[in-house]
């Protein structure tokens, strides 16, 4: 098909339609009907803005209300008009369910750029040109309206696929008889397989052969070989973490130097909040491959030592009495687990050292304030029993005595 004949019904349809005195005609009266429709809705626009924004559509949309009940066979450009306003006001409402403003926009200026193609007439030829301008790859031709198809397809069952993906998966979060880390890899699993199948679907409803993908796929694992390494590895790692159920949603961790919560296990990273209120992306291979100490992977009983001392005045026995009374009173501090115990441990150089031994049931909401709170009510109860703390002292004897040379008399 050479160029002129790819013109050709284009040229049909300008001479047809475009090129007529009615169409003058006709945007004269569109022209007029916006205007006088305009100058109305700044008079009203005003009191009805409220239900508009409910319904939030473009109020500019339907301010052509005009009849056809004049020349029947030469009123296509105003029925044109009326039918793409109307439908540009369906499709605004329709794709505001898009989160995004910019995607839900783009949706709607395509959607409604199809339907003023076809509804002006365009679309055979339109459609014939993009066919026309196709390459051969072998046996599969590869056309420019295939593609288009594929793109259009592709992004929309992928975007239906996420959506009923997420609403599966909040479904099994409600889930009260799975554990936390199975409901994360269920919904994964979920998601994965509902874009593979929106994909496989688009491209076959297209008429692209599958088989034809192996050059493609053979590409991709060249691609992941030299560049993607570490994006499949956290990837089968996230995988490993969710199926051998190492860490949760919830788990109180320490990795390095990194002692928080987890918050949530992603595809990629865990994100992990700290008592300073920051948030780390850990990736999911550090998970596998450093030391973790996950303190709530068994149980949420935590042991906490508190290293003290006293005077060599003090009773020793009584201050492990009141340390245990003292501490047994702390409110975060359980005793139907364990009860708190207190060991003298040492002659130190000046004082009588002891260690103290409690259990929490709570170890995300902090370790080093449930210690300062031991320690103060430990210098309450020290203060109010009489028993002394010691601070560091050193005395120094002098066995030779100095000779105090004095200057010679002149």
């Amino acid at each position: 098909m050479d160029f002129m004949q790819m013109v050709r019904p284009l040229e049909i349809w300008l001479r047809t339609f475009v090129l007529s005195e009615w169409t003058f005609y006709q945007l004269g009266i569109i022209a007029a009907g916006y205007v006088f429709a305009s100058f109305v809705a700044s008079r009203t626009e005003p009191a009805m803005e409220s239900r508009a924004r409910r319904i939030k559509g473009n109020p500019d949309l339907l301010r052509v209300i005009l009849k056809q009940g004049t020349w029947p066979s030469q009123r296509w450009l105003i029925a044109t008009a009326l039918s793409l306003a109307a439908a540009w006001f369906i499709i605004s409402v329709l794709t505001k369910i898009i989160r995004n403003p910019t995607l839900s926009r783009l949706v709607a200026m395509v959607s409604w750029g199809y339907l003023a193609v076809y509804a002006t007439g365009l679309d055979g030829p339109i459609l014939s040109a993009l066919d026309a301008a196709a390459v051969n790859l072998g046996v599969m031709r590869l056309s420019l309206l295939i593609v288009l198809k594929a793109v259009v397809l592709t992004v929309a069952l992928i975007w239906v696929a996420v959506l009923v993906g997420n609403v599966l998966a909040h479904w099994v979060q409600r889930s009260g008889d799975l554990s936390p880390s199975f409901k994360v890899l269920i919904s994964k699993v979920i998601k994965i397989a509902l874009i593979m199948i929106a994909g496989a679907i688009a491209l076959s409803a297209t008429g692209i052969d599958l088989t034809a993908l192996t050059v493609f796929s053979g590409a991709v694992g060249v691609g992941v070989g030299f560049g993607l390494q570490k994006v499949v590895s956290n990837f089968i790692s996230g995988i490993i973490i969710l199926l051998d159920k190492s860490i949760k949603p919830g788990d109180t961790i320490t990795l390095g130097e990194t002692f928080g919560s987890i918050r949530d296990l992603r595809a990629r990273f865990v994100s992990v909040i700290t008592r300073d209120g920051k948030e780390y992306l850990i990736p999911n291979e550090d998970f596998i491959s450093q030391q973790v100490v996950n303190w709530s992977f068994s149980s949420d009983y935590v042991r906490i030592d508190v290293d003290f001392g006293t005077s060599y005045d003090s009773d020793p026995h009584e201050v492990v009495r009141i340390a245990v009374e003292t501490a047994s009173a702390v409110p975060r501090v359980v005793n139907d687990y364990k009860a708190p115990v207190c060991w003298m441990t040492a002659f130190g150089a000046s004082s009588l050292d002891f260690r103290l031994r409690f259990w929490i049931s709570d170890p995300a909401n902090g370790l080093t304030n449930v210690r300062g709170q031991v320690l103060m009510a430990l210098w309450d109860s020290f203060k109010e029993a009489g028993v002394s703390i010691p601070f560091p002292h050193r005395e120094i004897i002098m066995k030779t005595p100095v000779e105090i040379q004095r200057p010679p008399r002149g």
